[in-house]
């Protein structure tokens, strides 16, 4: 009877993980779902170059997360000579499931991928051959932007100088090797606010720059924060570094103007500004501010503007912590 027993168990159990294995492995072959890459071939002017340029340096910051950065200096600048290259590390150190590496979008990464080919990557998170990309590449977002924005992106990418430089390959932990494939899904395009609507213009723009990702606490590979509240940790050779509270509570930016929030993006780019370094500061950052501070005063208004109407939390944040 025992034997029997046992034998019923080692039965259920084998078609339990017979059944596990066919539906990881249907999610393997049939998923990511989005369709093919569009048949489109983008034929840039240089106003489309110009707002390309703008969005992927100072608002998206495509070039941030796909170049070096010198973090010998005070919020990492940009090592000029290498903006496209790719090579920058997401891992589990940031609380990420698996090693993630912003490719090289120069022409000697991208050079025979189709418009459609980028096109699909940046709005869906599925690559050239069909494999899923992590979100760290912030593609959820950017599938809520206006595609005409999207379209003067890729515009301006074609046109960086080509760099030979290899990346790592990205690779996710169990079980997000098989979780990630389920997450990309089509577009859902809109159209870019009149600026004049200020407070959705500025929704729009804190979407484009993803905000809401850095600010709002993250822990074992996902959200467990109020959005925007802060709190975010990103570990730093020298300690702990956590993103501010963004919401309009005390603990946030209750007491800020926006004249002084301006002005908080703007000193960067200010002629008075000497650069400094960490050790001098006392702390490092990741925020790049040397890429924000070149938006434009109209656009860091907008987003002051909109933050004011997100749901005031409070939750106060030592904003950076030296290890002992």
């Amino acid at each position: 009877m025992k034997r029997k027993s046992l034998r019923i168990i080692s039965i259920l159990i084998a078609i339990i993980l017979v059944t596990i294995g066919g539906l990881l492995g249907y999610v393997k072959t049939t998923m990511p779902d989005v369709g093919e890459a569009p048949d489109i071939t983008i034929e840039a002017t240089p106003d489309q170059i110009a707002r390309g340029h703008y969005l992927a340096n100072y608002v998206m910051q495509c070039i941030e997360c796909h170049s070096a950065r010198d973090w010998s200096a005070f919020a990492g600048p940009l090592v000029p000579g290498t903006e496209g290259q790719g090579g920058e590390i997401f891992n589990q150190e940031f609380g990420f499931p698996g090693s993630y590496v912003a490719a090289n979008i120069t022409p000697k990464g991208i050079g025979n991928w189709t418009d459609g080919e980028l096109f699909r990557a940046i709005t869906t998170g599925v690559s050239k051959d069909g494999h899923p990309l992590f979100p760290i590449m912030p593609y959820e977002n950017f599938r809520l932007l206006d595609s005409i924005d999207l379209i003067s992106v890729i515009a301006y990418i074609r046109t960086l100088a080509p760099i030979d430089h290899t990346t790592e390959k990205s690779h996710s932990d169990f079980p997000m090797n098989f979780i990630i494939h389920t997450i990309p899904k089509k577009p859902d395009f809109t159209t870019i606010p009149s600026k004049s609507d200020k407070v959705n213009y500025g929704a729009y723009l804190v979407n484009a720059a993803n905000c809401k990702t850095c600010h709002t606490k993250f822990e074992k590979g996902k959200f467990t924060g109020e959005p925007f509240a802060g709190g975010r940790e990103l570990p730093l050779p020298d300690g702990m570094l956590r993103s501010p509270n963004l919401t309009p509570h005390v603990t946030g930016l209750g007491n800020w103007t926006e004249e002084m929030f301006v002005q908080r993006f703007k000193m960067y780019s200010d002629s008075a500004y000497v650069p400094q370094k960490p050790e001098d500061l006392g702390y490092q950052t990741y925020m790049p501010w040397m890429n924000y501070t070149h938006m434009t005063t109209e656009d860091i208004s907008a987003i002051y503007a909109y933050l004011r109407t997100v749901p005031a939390v409070e939750n106060k944040v030592e904003k950076f912590e030296a290890k002992i």
